[in-house]
């Protein structure tokens, strides 16, 4: 017998919603299994062990689709799902307030536990919460995540939590030439061990597909400009919420305030009139892989600080092969046609005009490569 996700599958490649990607057909079936997996239940009612699921592969493959109709369909009762940083931001969060509370302030929030190591009582509040855990884009950059990551995931899995998870790496290119990766290690055997691993690697990107056929530069910033540029966020997004993501960067916490799934939408205020540098855009570049940057204004000479941030994000970007939607009030060549940074900004002109071409759009269906030492 069909399982709900399958079938629900099925109704919308009949109704025409989904096209047939033999690329999803294994994340489709491993999804079902777990759907039904966790609806069984152990010997004298106890709750069994489940292997959960690793689905990973380019952007655009149609994982965050995959994990959408599983999250909407299975009938666990005890789930939620987030992004990966989410996850993390509240993890630290915890555990911050495991160390930096009293006695009593941890036993509301954690109950009755000994000894000064939070990892248990955090675990275990997680797994009261939820048996499984949906996370979106498991990626992992930080030295203070790749260290906790093992122990809270063996303890996790302890109290028989469960994982379905999207990723644009396999396993074991997680946190790849990270600083200390041998302490890192252990999470990646625990998730192989843990998880069914499914490549999600169709030969169809369904964004490039939709960018390819769309303008990705509007310019002049008018009202049908606008229109047309609020038209392809939507069309991209879908049925994707829109919501606020938080990336930890060196221990600050930035907002990028609109999201859905993979793509971000920002204006030039949020991202180059604000104090960010060079390790905000690397975050955002390696979390997202489209941005729509909107209200690019043509700078005036003494706008330096902002042509030089720009220049900052479009390299960060560029280097991540990142997809870009632009709508500003002039083309690439006209935003900031005199001032100190006009010989760096040649450089971003010729980026720019590369990365809403048709070339760049073709070129971008895969993530960059993982680094090699």
């Amino acid at each position: 017998m069909a399982s709900r996700i399958e079938r629900v599958h099925a109704k919308k490649l009949k109704d025409g919603a989904l096209k047939p990607d033999p690329g999803q057909a294994q994340a489709l079936k491993a999804l079902a299994r777990l759907e039904k997996d966790l609806g069984r239940r152990g010997l004298f009612g106890g709750v069994p062990e489940v292997r959960g699921v690793y689905l990973y592969g380019p952007p655009g493959r149609g994982k965050s689709m995959l994990m959408d109709l599983f999250f909407a369909q299975v009938q666990e009762p005890r789930k939620t799902r987030a992004h990966f940083h989410a996850f993390l931001s509240r993890i630290h969060g915890l555990i911050r307030s495991w160390r930096e509370g009293d006695k009593r302030t941890r036993k509301a929030l954690f109950g009755q536990w000994k000894g000064d190591d939070p990892i248990g009582p955090v675990a275990a509040l997680i797994a009261s919460e939820a048996r499984l855990l949906c996370f979106d884009e498991l990626q992992v950059t930080d030295i203070a995540d790749a260290l906790i990551l093992g122990r809270l995931f063996q303890a996790l899995f302890e109290h028989k939590v469960v994982l379905a998870v999207t990723s644009n790496r396999r396993p074991q290119d997680l946190y790849l030439n990270g600083i200390n990766r041998e302490l890192f290690i252990p999470f990646i055997d625990l998730i192989e061990a843990r998880c069914e691993r499914v490549e999600v690697a169709g030969e169809r990107d369904w964004r490039i597909d939709r960018l390819a056929t769309s303008r990705v530069w509007y310019a002049p910033a008018d009202m049908g400009r606008r229109m047309a540029f609020d038209g392809l966020w939507n069309d991209l997004r879908g049925d994707q919420p829109e919501e606020p993501a938080h990336m930890d960067v060196m221990g600050r916490d930035v907002v990028v305030e609109r999201t859905a799934g993979g793509m971000a939408r920002a204006t030039f205020a949020d991202l180059c009139q604000r104090a960010l540098g060079p390790n905000d855009y690397l975050a955002l570049a390696d979390r997202f892989h489209t941005l729509f940057l909107e209200d690019v204004p043509v700078l005036r000479p003494d706008d330096h600080a902002a042509a030089r941030r720009l220049v900052t994000l479009i390299d960060a970007l560029y280097e991540a092969r990142t997809q870009l939607v632009v709508l500003a009030d002039a083309p690439p060549e006209a935003l900031y046609p005199e001032g100190q940074e006009t010989f760096e900004f040649g450089r971003t002109v010729s980026r720019l005009k590369e990365m809403t071409g048709k070339a760049w759009l073709s070129a971008t269906g895969s993530p960059p490569s993982p680094p090699t030492a």
